[in-house]
């Protein structure tokens, strides 16, 4: 019996689902309009949205969880910087490339990781999965500590970039441009995979591997094509931060609390959700500077109290508890 066979039609989109999708993005369009002198906050809130949405693909459709996304976001961050420093350049390039090439090559190479790196470890059971995804964001990081080609712990300073359509790539109001065409991208390849036979049989694998494969269904094939979508799109938004942060190094974006505030996100918005990785990227990115600002030295005490609130009180995330009290969001639909 084969996949095709019995995995369901692919419905059409929900318009709750579009509804919620389409006022989260008019909300963030209108933020610079509305906060013009804070687009510090609103630029890397956006770029943590996207990061969690593709962390979802992996972590939410195809319920393995990645504790080293990190890895992927430092390999986009280094390809293009490196590929952009005419001092670094490999010796086979002329000349150095354009950043939208650069995160081009960065995607590729975090493909080819993702491909290797699910291979090698998506026929094991439990958390051997997660354990290995610890395990080569750490190495990565050691590399790239001590690699002097990476600017070892002292990292990376973005160089000189040319224009884009005539847009200056360092100015916040691009770059807030840039994240945002970043949540979009992942919100619309969410929603592609949600409603396709992928999604279905990603969404089957996650729910009872045993019974996916008697089903014809290959759960190795399906949560590889879920990593390696993922990685690419991980290391596009690793590509991004590094031209908002221009200057970064391995503790910056190899270590794992990074991983870990990606798959917060994620989780407490509801990783089995098409916009709950967004709304929770949201939402926690506010609640910690508000009491960083407000709390002080305590923030980091009431921001952990109200993560495990949620997660007590809300095993599903946010979006679970919206359907339990009755606003039909989409979610699991």
């Amino acid at each position: 019996m084969t996949a095709a066979a019995t995995l369901p039609r692919p419905r059409a989109l929900t318009f709750g689902n579009l509804w919620l999708s389409g006022a989260l993005l008019v909300v963030i369009a209108l933020y610079p309009f509305v906060f013009g002198k804070a687009m510090n906050f609103g630029v890397s809130t956006l770029i943590f949205a996207g990061l969690a949405m593709s962390w979802n693909i992996l972590g939410g459709w195809a319920g393995q969880t990645s504790l080293g996304h990190a890895a992927l976001l430092g390999i986009g961050a280094y390809t293009m910087t490196l590929l952009a420093t005419p001092e670094r350049l490999p010796a086979f390039l002329p000349a150095p490339l354009a950043p939208w090439w650069g995160a081009l090559v960065g995607m590729i190479l975090a493909v080819l990781l993702a491909a290797i790196w699910g291979g090698l470890t998506f026929r094991l059971r439990g958390s051997y999965f997660t354990l290995s995804t610890i395990a080569v964001a750490l190495v990565l990081r050691l590399v790239a500590i001590n690699s002097e080609w990476t600017g070892s712990s002292e990292g990376l300073f973005m160089p000189e970039l040319p224009t884009l359509f005539g847009l200056d790539l360092f100015d916040r109001k691009v770059e807030y441009g840039l994240a945002f065409a970043f949540v979009l991208l992942t919100l619309i390849i969410t929603h592609l995979i949600r409603r396709s036979r992928l999604g279905y049989g990603l969404q089957a694998v996650r729910e009872d591997e045993d019974g996916a494969r008697a089903l014809g269904i290959d759960p190795t094939r399906m949560k590889l094509i879920a990593f390696m979508i993922s990685a690419a799109l991980t290391a596009l938004g690793g590509s991004i931060y590094a031209v908002y942060l221009q200057a970064f190094e391995p503790h910056t974006l190899l270590e794992l609390p990074i991983s870990v505030q990606i798959a917060l996100m994620a989780i407490i918005g509801g990783r089995t959700s098409i916009q709950g990785p967004l709304i929770g990227a949201l939402l926690l990115s506010i609640f910690g500077e508000l009491f960083r600002t407000v709390f002080s030295s305590a923030n980091l005490l009431i921001y952990g109290v109200l993560i495990l609130a949620v997660t007590i009180y809300a095993p599903n995330g946010l979006m679970g508890l919206f359907r339990r009290g009755g606003l039909k969001l989409g979610v699991n639909r």
